[in-house]
């Protein structure tokens, strides 16, 4: 799943090359995301992995790293299953 969440993020934000983007690194601080970048990243989710996001989980804890979003798809999968 981390590969294919960086893969998205590699091929449809801007990354300068040259710098690395670590599991950790805030995307929102980082300015690889920006609000309308959100949105295209949730229907990615929604998309490619099934889930519903709801607009209260919208929020930085769940969607601000790549550690958080596969996080929070595992929790949005475990919970459907």
């Amino acid at each position: 799943m981390r590969a294919t969440l960086r893969g998205f993020i590699e091929k449809n934000f801007y990354i300068p090359e040259g710098e690395t983007l670590g599991d950790e690194d805030s995307l929102l601080d980082r300015g690889v995301i920006d609000s309308t970048g959100v949105l295209e990243l949730i229907g990615f989710l929604q998309h490619e992995f099934k889930i519903e996001v709801a607009d209260d989980e919208m929020v930085p804890e769940n969607l601000d790293s790549i550690a958080r979003i596969e996080a929070y798809v595992a929790r949005k999968r475990a919970v459907a299953a």
